[in-house]
């Protein structure tokens, strides 16, 4: 045997995970959601997330085409962004703002910063902001079995508690296609975990914050009905481990993920008590998101051997 030891370049742990594997186990863990979405809204649930999948796909084919740049649409990331994007609309929402929020998460979002891994924020919650200010009206329009009103986080900031846990938990409920059912959600995310696509940090500090934040200012003192109606509604579970997850836009580093779990679960909790909307977690993981190189860099790991800097030197 030799005794020869030989050298390669980094990386030296390797996996088996690749780009696309990732974005279509993402992909299909959203599925239930998907499919409950559909059946509790009906076909214009469907009509709407097929628009958004289809155009999002075909726009990065012809930016990238146009632009002789490597067509990478088989990776399932433009897919992806439009299944995220349908989920977080309502079922009622014009179709050619749908199509104009998919066109613009994958040119603007993604595409003019150098496609996947360079963005610096969700495409898909990237284009909901953008239709929130474009289209306000439209975006906080619901419409359940016939009938337009608030949605069940609305009417408990209203102080109108009559809205049952378990229909919330379940999902037959009024809200956006994909964050009514509590129950597919975890589905997915428990596949994701059990996979290994995503880790329990993000998700797990964002939720446990926010119940702190939430418990702590309220105003229903450590009532856990309400505490779980909160968490149930809106589309925190969905942006917890469906989004706030993204590889590309929240920290590499283990103590990142968690300040970055942390700091979700504050601005949800601030934009939701305090702020005039009753939902909050599609801006506050775009800000979030703004801060990612900032974690990263108080965050990174010294080297191994290599003694922290002292003195500025």
């Amino acid at each position: 045997m030799s005794n020869l030891l030989n050298i390669s370049s980094s990386p030296h742990v390797r996996d088996k995970s690749s780009t696309r594997s990732i974005m279509w186990d993402v992909f299909l863990a959203l599925i239930p959601a998907a499919l409950f979405g559909v059946w509790n809204f009906g076909y214009q649930a469907a009509v709407l997330i097929a628009v958004c999948v289809a155009t999002c796909v075909l726009t990065e084919y012809i930016w990238q085409k146009g632009m002789k740049l490597p067509l990478t649409v088989s990776d399932g990331s433009a897919a992806l962004t439009g299944l995220l994007l349908a989920l977080n609309l309502s079922s009622t929402f014009p179709v050619w703002m749908a199509i104009l929020g998919s066109v613009f998460a994958i040119i603007i979002v993604k595409q003019l910063f150098g496609g996947l891994g360079q963005n610096f924020m969700n495409p898909a919650l990237g284009a909901r902001c953008f239709l929130m200010v474009s289209f306000a009206g439209k975006m906080t329009s619901f419409t359940y079995d016939g009938v337009t009103g608030a949605t069940p986080l609305a009417l408990i900031k209203s102080g109108d508690d009559s809205t049952e846990l378990l229909d919330m938990f379940l999902g037959t409920i009024g809200g956006t296609i994909g964050e009514t059912s509590t129950l597919a959600l975890l589905l997915g995310a428990a596949y994701l975990l059990v996979r290994k696509v995503i880790t329990w940090k993000i998700p797990v500090c964002y939720i446990a914050t926010f119940a702190v934040f939430a418990l702590l200012f309220g105003g229903h003192g450590f009532d856990m009905t309400y505490l779980a109606k909160e968490i149930c509604g809106g589309g925190l579970i969905l942006g917890a481990f469906f989004m706030a997850t993204d590889y590309v836009t929240s920290p590499i580093t283990s103590k990142g993920q968690i300040i970055f779990g942390i700091l979700l679960g504050i601005l949800t909790g601030v934009f939701r008590i305090f702020g005039a909307s009753a939902e909050g977690v599609s801006y506050a993981i775009i800000i979030s998101n703004l801060l990612v190189p900032l974690i990263e860099k108080v965050t990174i790991p010294v080297p191994f051997g290599k003694e922290g800097i002292k003195d500025g030197k």
